[in-house]
């Protein structure tokens, strides 16, 4: 930074794609910090060096950044600067803001260029400090990609490319710039590994009313996928040759790209009199609309996976108070049962097995060197999911071991309610989750209660466990406004509680939007549950639940009984009943 006279420097979680999670290649954060979690932001300065993280991961940074020289800035907290007000507040006048272009996106970019020349200084945006000092980082990855087949993706890529145009034809786009992997890989019904637990490839896509080019490590592609790929007229071209191709593909008219996903170093190519119309990638809705074809595979990866998890959570009910169960092996069990159903591909996400306090962290995970033994009594929260050939999964159950205090059953309980009021809603169609997301809250409200972070998330299909645009939050996203829900989106219902060095709660089911009647009033929607296992009835206390509220769940236990019992020995059907007991 003295050298190039770089008076703060910020290093993101970010790749070339600017995806939520990154291979170890892009762990430049991580490896400055010693923080391990999937986000948060450095900023360094010449005497001091902070870092920035979101209310999942509050307890986990401020443990491993412990007697470092990084000091935590907990996000959305009362009197915690943002990263931009601190850059804004602690760059000198005439300074220098740095950051590796690359892995900046175009937006965040364009905030940090506002705020060094209200100071009347520039950006240096074109190296990658971290990585120079970065000794032994790990290579990029050039995994093997695959070809998913049509009755699972319900669509052709070369239909998706047709729909795609269609809509650059109406935001008045010639063309169309993609960073995001999650969109290239469901257009092009391509899936990879680059990512851990996220099946995605390197690439950037471009394409036109003619041209479709794929910038990507290909060398060692399958011929399948290579063949499709010209089915679908669409070219290849080496994975860095877009930032030397790029102006020529743009010599005129207009592009169309998203600038939260299009990374700062890549708009810098776009030569000057090109009209850039920014907006959401338009395969980013499509893809959030499940078709008929990926909602009925999602469903049946449901129903695998509820037995999956529902033959864990029986195995760690009748087993506790023996011995010998750790977050590790338990965690190594769940993998193993995924792994016997049919169509089994990975884990969706690193499972959270976290049993007592570290259930605090809300995304804890356990190492070899650091875990914990179960013991009879308190909670066991599981938060895991997979990917299978026809679909993605993501639940979370609190596993009652043993002993739990009253305070704590009634805290679960106001955890159900939380869970039961969001899923049993009834709206409008217009509505967003921004809207719905209070719901949720609100039996944590009424006790002074809350959690921070979202109520849920988008789910993809193969994809990244996390998508946009739905999601139930009632704190607007910078760059991501609320959007209405529509049928076919599928959403993650997931409150919870957590008391920092005692212990969590979660419960989590994935919901699926579907048409609900028709009124004078318009058009309703309401949720469907996707996910089949039990919600452990042991911590429940049923005078604080509604009749409404019992009713749900014991229609709901109805259904996971019904579901399951195909994939169940005689045995595990009898626990089962008992597990899913009327209320």
């Amino acid at each position: 930074m003295k050298e190039r006279g770089i008076d703060l420097y910020i290093v993101p979680t970010a790749d070339d794609h600017i995806s939520e999670y990154v291979g170890e290649h892009y762990k430049s954060r991580a490896f400055l910090t010693g923080f391990t979690g999937s986000a948060g932001t450095a900023v360094i300065t010449e005497d001091e060096a902070g870092l920035w993280t979101d209310g999942r991961y509050f307890v986990q940074a401020k443990e491993q950044i412990k007697g470092s020289v990084f000091t935590l800035f907990p996000m959305a907290e009362p009197g915690v600067p943002t990263v931009e007000e601190y850059v804004g507040e602690h760059l000198p006048q005439g300074g220098c803001i740095g950051f590796d272009g690359s892995c900046m996106a175009a937006a965040a970019a364009k905030k940090y260029k506002k705020a060094a020349e209200e100071k009347h200084g520039k950006v240096a945006m074109e190296e990658d400090l971290a990585g120079m000092i970065w000794e032994d980082r790990p290579p990029l990855p050039k995994e093997p990609v695959w070809l998913l087949p049509q009755r699972y993706a319900g669509e052709s890529a070369k239909d998706k490319l047709a729909r795609i145009r269609a809509c650059m034809k109406e935001k008045g786009a010639d063309c169309h710039l993609i960073g995001s992997m999650y969109d290239i890989a469901w257009i092009l019904n391509l899936r990879g590994g680059d990512i851990r637990h996220v099946p995605v490839f390197l690439s950037f896509f471009f394409m036109d009313e003619t041209r479709a080019v794929l910038y990507a490590f290909t060398e060692r592609w399958p011929q399948e996928v290579k063949e499709a790929l010209r089915d679908a007229g669409v070219s290849c071209r080496a994975y860095g040759a877009i930032y030397d191709e790029l102006p020529e593909l743009l010599e005129k008219g207009s592009v169309l790209l998203d600038p939260e996903t299009v990374n700062a170093r890549l708009l810098l190519r776009i030569p000057d009199g090109v009209k850039v119309v920014e907006a959401d990638n338009p395969s980013e809705r499509m893809r959030a609309v499940k078709n008929e074809t990926e909602l009925a595979g999602t469903k049946e990866a449901h129903i695998r996976d509820g037995a999956a998890v529902t033959k864990f959570i029986r195995e760690i009910k009748t087993s506790i108070g023996r011995g010998g169960i750790t977050e590790i092996s338990a965690q190594e069990r769940l993998r193993q049962l995924r792994a016997e159903q049919e169509g089994f591909l990975d884990e969706s996400f690193d499972t959270i097995a976290a049993y007592g306090a570290n259930a605090a962290m809300m995304h804890y995970s356990a190492t070899a060197e650091d875990h914990a033994a179960l013991e009879k009594k308190g909670f066991f929260l599981v938060d895991s999911g997979g990917h299978y050939v026809d679909g993605t999964t993501d639940i979370t159950r609190t596993i009652v071991l043993g002993e739990v205090t009253e305070e704590q059953k009634r805290l679960y309980t106001t955890v159900l309610k939380s869970h039961i009021r969001l899923a049993a809603a009834r709206f409008p169609k217009g509505v967003t989750g921004q809207n719905l997301d209070a719901l949720a809250r609100e039996p944590m409200w009424e006790l002074g209660l809350d959690y921070r972070c979202g109520t849920g998330h988008g789910v993809g299909h193969i994809l990244n466990v996390h998508e946009g645009p739905n999601a139930f939050r009632w704190k607007p996203t910078d760059g991501h406004p609320a959007q209405p829900l529509e049928p076919g989106m599928i959403t993650t219902d997931e409150p919870g509680y957590y008391e920092e060095g005692a212990y969590g709660i979660r419960i989590e089911n994935e919901l699926l939007c579907v048409r609900g009647e028709t009124t004078e009033y318009g058009e309703f929607y309401e949720f469907e549950p996707l996910t089949f296992a039990p919600i452990d009835l042991d911590a429940v206390m049923p005078p604080l639940l509604s009749w409404e509220e019992r009713d749900w769940l014991n229609h709901y236990h109805e259904c996971v009984r019904k579901a399951l019992a195909p994939y169940l020995n005689d045995e595990e059907k009898e626990w089962l009943k008992y597990e899913t007991r009327a209320i």
